[in-house]
């Protein structure tokens, strides 16, 4: 009998074990966790990488950190409209917001070097955030004298800007290790935040009147080298208007006309009652001849007869001139009409900052907010370990 034959003889004589109790497993139960050295590991993490760096933050947040005093100040940018004189009458004024590309300019030129540099040349910022020793509070503390890059990227730190794009409302919150020079800040910025607000209605007020003004100018200047040409005439032909010289020229050709008339008139009657050696109708005449020969100087002088036609001529330039000057008074009449409009209709829009809340002396210092700092230290350091941590344990999984 070989092996094979008496191993099958053995099961085939081995007791069958009895069948599970209900509610039971049907393999083997996995004996209590043993301690092994990545567990160690893992505890010794927590302590190095969560633990210790929130302990350390929590002592630089109570035991180095300075006090910082917070003020704030909030505005924005108003317009007023004026109506109609007829409405000032009543004392209409309507106040309406400015647009919001008024807004959004102030809301850079707060961040903008600019600003800080105004600032600091009021204020010395650099020894205001320079107040705690740097030393004890590198932080916090500003690290002077530095570059105005460096002051502007502390300054976007101390300062913080809100603006709500919906009501134009910008809410403005300035830190400081000391009371009185953090509220100093939030003048300083509300003062040139209104003087750059004024420059922008300045601009725009005579951006609005600009091309009036020249308008107004070369209508001006149009009508002065009018007058002048038309004094120059009156200079150099010693006449003040040749139309009444000529009206008075044409007057006593009519009354020669008349004079000759009644000449002819006594000499026919002469000739019919006298003979022809009268002396009488010699004078009559004579006197034809003259009155003839005035009529003919009197109207070579106007132009209207014989070569001399310098009369016309000046006639002619005298009216070209008033011509001239008329229009040009036309023209400088209209001008100046729209030049006053467009005064008056800049003027009707004014932009001006209102502010809401003037800035604020604080009594107790709120910042740095040491639990809040504290908590998200500790949130953000146990999350990454966490992540650290399941990510090791996956690695371990896959070999």
């Amino acid at each position: 009998m070989g092996a094979a034959e008496a191993e099958r003889r053995v099961e085939a004589i081995r007791p069958v074990p009895p069948p599970p109790a209900p509610g039971t497993l049907d393999y083997p139960v996995a004996g209590p966790a043993r301690r092994r050295g990545r567990h160690l590991a893992v505890t010794l993490s927590f302590f190095a990488f969560v633990a210790l760096p929130v302990a350390v933050t929590a002592w630089y947040l109570w035991a180095r950190a300075a006090d910082q005093y917070a003020s704030r100040v909030a505005f924005s940018v108003r317009a007023e409209e004026q109506g109609p004189a007829i409405e000032l009458l009543g004392g209409i004024t309507e106040l309406s917001g400015a647009s919001s590309s008024d807004t959004d300019i102030l809301y850079d030129f707060l961040q903008s070097q600019d600003l800080v540099q105004r600032t600091d040349r009021q204020l010395d910022l650099r020894a205001i955030w320079s107040r705690a020793d740097p030393a004890q509070d590198p932080v916090f503390a500003f690290h002077g004298p530095g570059t105005i890059e460096d002051l502007v990227e502390h300054w976007n730190r101390m300062v913080r800007i809100g603006y709500d794009t919906a009501t134009g409302l910008i809410d403005i919150r300035v830190l400081a290790f000391d009371p009185e020079e953090a509220r100093s800040i939030a003048r300083a910025i509300q003062t040139e935040s209104s003087a750059m607000i004024n420059d922008l209605s300045v601009a725009a007020r005579e951006d609005a009147i600009g091309y009036a003004r020249a308008e107004r100018d070369r209508a001006e200047d149009r009508l002065s080298r009018a007058r002048v040409a038309l004094t120059a005439f009156r200079t150099r032909t010693r006449i003040v208007d040749p139309t009444i010289d000529t009206e008075g020229r044409m007057g006593l050709v009519a009354t020669l006309q008349a004079q000759l008339a009644e000449a002819l008139i006594e000499l026919d009657l002469l000739r019919d009652t006298t003979r022809a050696s009268d002396p009488r109708i010699e004078q009559a005449e004579r006197r034809i001849e003259v009155i003839e020969d005035r009529i003919e100087a009197e109207r070579a002088q106007i132009g209207a007869g014989g070569d001399g036609t310098a009369f016309a001529d000046l006639v002619e330039e005298y009216e070209r001139l008033v011509a001239d000057k008329e229009f040009a008074q036309e023209a400088w009449v209209a001008a100046l009409a729209a030049y006053d409009l467009a005064v008056a209709e800049a003027q009707r829009q004014s932009r001006y900052l209102a502010a809401h809340i003037r800035p604020t002396l604080a009594e107790a210092a709120e910042y740095p907010d040491r639990p809040m700092i504290l908590g998200l230290v500790a949130v953000f350091l146990f999350l990454a370990w966490s992540a650290l941590v399941l990510i090791g344990y996956a690695l371990r999984d896959r070999r």
